[in-house]
């Protein structure tokens, strides 16, 4: 799918619901912001607002790039976890944005999705960290919770990316308006650019 798409077809993007009781809906100004960045940045046209998307619904095929994110738990129904398998198996893209909490839950319903395939750490020359803006050191990290690194992990299937996974990052805080985290705005630029790498690879690359 090109970036630049005609301005009279608006591509939408959307965040994922999921069952289990996490906050699915966290970071509530996160997109809207990446939306208008990388309408400025990376001449997409993007709808302003992002949809809301089911894991078990026949919409997200309608979406090139698919954004998880929240605290706590996970759960998917065999439904689900077959559904998204299709879903990224067929050239869709799912970002999966851990806001400290998720990780536990996650690793374990990504195998329900993918049980022959394993988390891996992605190398910095990867082209996910490469795209209009560079990443020579890999993820940026946003927000310090434990002084641990940020790191990029992936699913790859039959040698594409389809599931890339920020850890220790908090890149969705980082989008949201400065005055809910008042992080520096370099941090904020930092994130944007990183999500606007997202979004060209999964427009450009993953399809």
């Amino acid at each position: 799918m090109p970036l630049n798409a005609s301005s009279q077809l608006l591509v939408k993007i959307a965040k994922l619901k999921y069952p289990g009781g996490g906050d699915w809906y966290a970071n509530k100004t996160a997109l809207p912001n990446l939306i208008k960045f990388c309408n400025q940045e990376l001449g997409t046209s993007l709808a302003p607002e992002e949809d809301v998307v089911e894991a078990g619904s026949r919409d997200i095929f309608l979406y090139p790039y698919v954004y998880m994110t929240g605290h706590g738990n996970v759960v998917f129904s065999d439904a689900d976890a077959a559904n998204l398998r299709k879903y990224l198996t067929g050239g869709g893209f799912l970002h999966i944005d851990d806001n400290y909490g998720l990780d536990k839950f996650i690793r374990l319903e990504l195998k329900k999705v993918f049980p022959e395939l394993e988390l891996i750490e992605l190398p910095f020359d990867h082209a996910i960290y490469h795209q209009k803006f560079d990443f020579p050191r890999g993820l940026p990290k946003i927000h310090e919770h434990d002084a641990k690194p940020a790191q990029g992990f992936g699913l790859i299937y039959e040698g594409r990316l389809v599931v890339f996974y920020s850890y220790e990052c908090d890149l969705g805080n980082g989008w949201e308006d400065r005055r809910i985290h008042n992080d520096p705005e370099e941090k904020r630029q930092q994130a944007l650019r990183m999500g606007a790498n997202l979004i060209a690879y999964s427009f450009t690359s993953a399809r």
